[in-house]
């Protein structure tokens, strides 16, 4: 799913401590693919990841607070800013999304319910301090 020249209009880049163990619990709690990634000079931290999931890219760094330090991870800032929703086919895909991400490390924050709006909607705080929602049109189309 290379987007080359052509990137979606909106992508998440998260900031994390542990860039290759973000990776990793990407890859297993939400089937991400990572499709690049380059690791900073000193071997250590992620400068930059894209991690491909649910149809779309999402783009990954490590902290570099040598470079002014204005963007942080969750865990270093005290908890997140932002909530990344993902809209599924299904509401059942919402309780497997959610089962899949807390059996692999996940805290779920919402158990998966029928919320107002008329969707199946669910979020999780993973590792990393990134909260992710869950939502899904009880009719079977994106609420």
């Amino acid at each position: 799913m290379a987007f080359g020249p052509n990137p979606p209009p909106i992508q998440a880049h998260l900031c994390v401590k542990g860039g290759l163990e973000a990776i990793a619990f990407y890859e297993k709690a939400l089937g991400a693919k990572c499709s690049f990634h380059t690791m900073a000079d000193d071997g250590k931290r992620v400068m930059h990841a894209n991690l491909e999931m649910f149809g779309s890219e999402v783009m990954l760094h490590d902290e570099f607070p040598e470079f002014g330090g204005h963007i942080l991870s969750p865990q270093t800032r005290g908890g997140a800013g932002m909530t990344i929703n993902i809209n599924l086919p299904k509401p059942e895909d919402v309780d497997a999304a959610i089962a899949r991400a807390e059996t692999s490390g996940a805290e779920v924050v919402m158990a998966p319910q029928d919320v107002f709006w008329g969707a199946r909607y669910g979020t999780i705080r993973d590792p990393f301090g990134h909260i992710w929602s869950f939502n899904a049109a009880l009719t079977g189309s994106a609420a």
